[in-house]
């Protein structure tokens, strides 16, 4: 079965692979609008949020849309990236764009050697790996997290690698990946939106308290790299932009800054970014669930408590 479900995969891919990005971006819509009606559990979880979220500026019916129109994006961007990943360099860059390449100081760049992005699942987000067309002299570094089906994990390694991106899973894979960053002249690409486990801090987001990812922070500071945000919008039908965001501060007057004070400034980035286009997120993750008891019991940070 494992088998199959890998050919059938890739025969999808190679079709979609000979269509127009339009037309594929068009029936990732559809696709989008057919897991709406099919798809009750994440459906139920977008509504939730988007509720928990807006509640106090959008009625019911405009919560309603907001979520039918994310399900719908979430369409463009899985079956827009199986073509786009299959894209030539010189194709990608008539589609997507890339600003704020100036906040990279390359001064800094020359101190520090390596540059972590903290990212999140906005727009096409796979895209990001292919900014390399735009920057040069650095490789990009990128995890994931294998899926339960291993014929599917293996094709979305592949696609992901025709990128240049060298890809670690992020359960197994972590000694690699740190040494990867030592070598230095490393991008280093980490989504920071999601739940991030029992133990990860609980700091605001969105007006509510939330597991939060600390590991750009943390890999920032361990291993001396500057730190910016990284946004994929989606700016038309099967057009997007990815917008650097200026340098998050490790340091205030000299001294090192706090992990959570650190992440907390990449929650807020990530905020400005949904609030800015609320349907380019992934509304479907369980982002606010309860605090477990380890979380309930935490001590004030410690770079200890999340070792990427």
């Amino acid at each position: 079965m494992d088998t199959l479900l890998y050919l059938v995969a890739r025969t999808l891919i190679f079709c979609i692979s000979l269509l127009p990005l339009r037309l594929v971006v068009v029936l990732g819509r559809g696709a989008g609008t057919l897991a709406w009606w099919l798809d009750k559990r994440h459906r139920k979880v977008a509504l939730a949020n988007l509720e928990e979220c807006f509640r106090a500026e959008k009625s019911p019916a405009e919560i309603r849309a907001l979520a039918k129109e994310n399900f719908k994006r979430i369409g463009e961007c899985y079956v827009g990236a199986l073509k786009t990943s299959q894209m030539s360099d010189a194709a990608i860059r008539k589609i997507l764009t890339l600003k704020g390449v100036e906040n990279i100081d390359p001064e800094v760049l020359k101190k520090h050697g390596n540059v972590v992005f903290a990212s999140g699942h906005f727009g096409n987000f796979e895209l990001q790996a292919r900014a390399r067309a735009y920057l040069d002299g650095y490789r990009l570094l990128a995890t994931y997290r294998g899926l339960k089906q291993a014929s599917l994990t293996k094709i979305m390694v592949q696609l992901r690698a025709k990128s240049g991106a060298l890809m670690f899973e992020r359960r197994s894979e972590g000694e690699a990946l740190k040494e990867a960053v030592r070598e230095g002249g490393k991008m280093l690409g980490l989504l920071a939106d999601q739940h991030a486990g029992d133990r990860a801090p609980r700091l605001p987001f969105l007006g509510r308290e939330c597991s939060t990812s600390t590991a750009p922070a943390i890999f920032a500071r361990r291993y001396d790299c500057a730190l910016h945000m990284a946004i994929c919008f989606r700016t038309g039908l099967g057009r997007w932009c990815i917008e650097i965001g200026p340098a998050i501060p490790l340091q205030l007057d000299g001294v090192d800054r706090s992990v959570d004070d650190v992440s907390l400034d990449v929650n807020r980035a990530l905020e400005t970014a949904i609030l800015r286009d609320p349907a380019n997120w992934f509304w479907v993750h369980r982002k606010w669930k309860p605090a477990s008891k380890i979380q309930k019991n935490r001590a004030p940070e410690s770079e200890s408590r999340t070792d990427p």
